[in-house]
């Protein structure tokens, strides 16, 4: 996708310098700044601290963590520590393990002169196949955007939680995959964008990230979502996921079962766009999915830019008052309509996945 009119992805490696490049997503909008990732504990520093973010494009981080692991010691005991490090790093996204358990399993064995071929090979595999997944869900979510537009004959109004967007991923996006394709073929699209608190990924990536393609789309708060749909502005919900349990449960950024919940009072289509490294196929419960619990200065703190240009980050809250940061939250899947794949469209339940995915 698009940044200033130049074609980008959110990762890549450099052979010439053996470092991996990122956009370092925690200075947008303000500043678009490339960054140089050199060891496997820059890759780690970078999923903590969200320079990176997004299930997807942690997946592809991760796998890129294991190649400047085996760059900087090729030891097997090194690797495999360094694999449980990155697998820690944010324990919620179910790519993250994914990648990381596929990365390990392909070296598994390779001589140790091949092992840094092997696995730069395979690292690029799972990126580029994350574009191929991510530009097939577009496709068959366009399918509904066009569904609502022939019976509308006017311009669909989206409403999209957090960033799914192509910076959560290596292009093309999740929840904007079918508004990308969509906005392509020239159909009519508005995006109602949440801000997204704690850590604003609605105003700061998702808005920026529309704006530069040209979209449509307003920034709202969170809690404007249910009288938007109430007063009929809103003709379908479309989100991301970190974590999708084989029985359709949606595992999301936090506010997303909110929404769910208010789209099915109000009788709004409320989908889930997710490619299949998504799916945790094991865990059965959603209450035995890691909720990870962040630093409570991204709810008390906010930055933002001063009346010279600079970036400044300022307390919000009162300085005695404690604050509980919670990342994720669990939509149930009876609450949402239907999951959009790289495979095709189905119903958010053990049926459903298992008719796609057999």
């Amino acid at each position: 996708m698009k940044i200033e009119g130049k074609e980008f992805r959110t990762i890549w490696f450099d052979e010439k310098k053996q470092t991996v490049k990122i956009i370092d997503q925690t200075k947008l909008p303000h500043n678009f700044i490339i960054k140089d990732l050199k060891t496997v504990k820059d890759i780690i520093n970078a999923i903590k601290i969200m320079e990176v973010r997004g299930a997807p494009l942690i997946g592809g981080a991760a796998a890129y963590g294991i190649v400047l692991a085996i760059i900087e010691k090729n030891d097997p005991y090194f690797i495999k520590e360094s694999s449980n490090d990155l697998i820690q790093s944010r324990p919620t996204a179910i790519n993250l393990k994914w990648a990381v358990n596929r990365m390990m399993k392909k070296i598994l064995g390779v001589n140790n002169n091949k092992v840094l071929e092997t696995a730069l090979y395979e690292a690029k595999e799972i990126c580029d196949e994350d574009i191929k997944f991510c530009e097939n869900i577009g496709l068959n979510g366009l399918k509904i955007i066009e569904e609502i537009y022939n019976k509308k004959k006017d311009t669909v109004n989206i409403l999209t939680h957090c960033n799914a967007g192509w910076l959560a991923t290596i292009n093309w996006g999740t929840a904007t995959s079918p508004i990308y394709h969509a906005h392509k073929k020239g159909i009519p699209v508005h995006v109602w964008v949440d801000e997204t608190r704690p850590r604003n990924q609605g105003a700061n990536l998702t808005s920026y990230e529309l704006n530069e393609e040209e979209i449509p789309n307003t920034i709202i708060a969170d809690n404007t979502g249910g009288i938007l749909m109430q007063r009929g502005d809103v003709d379908m919900c479309i989100v991301g996921t970190d974590r999708t349990l084989s029985t359709g449960d949606v595992c999301n950024k936090i506010g997303t079962y909110l929404k769910a919940l208010a789209a099915y009072d109000n009788g709004i289509p409320f989908y889930v766009a997710l490619p299949s490294s998504t799916i945790d196929w094991d865990t059965k419960d959603f209450k035995d999915i890691p909720i990870e619990e962040r630093n409570s200065e991204e709810l008390s703190h906010l930055e933002g830019l001063d009346e010279s240009g600079n970036v400044k980050k300022i307390l919000i809250y009162p300085k005695k008052s404690k604050s509980m940061n919670l990342a994720f939250d669990v939509t149930p899947a009876k609450y949402v309509t239907r999951l959009i794949t790289e495979k095709g469209v189905c119903e958010a339940s053990a049926e459903g996945l298992k008719g796609l995915f057999k």
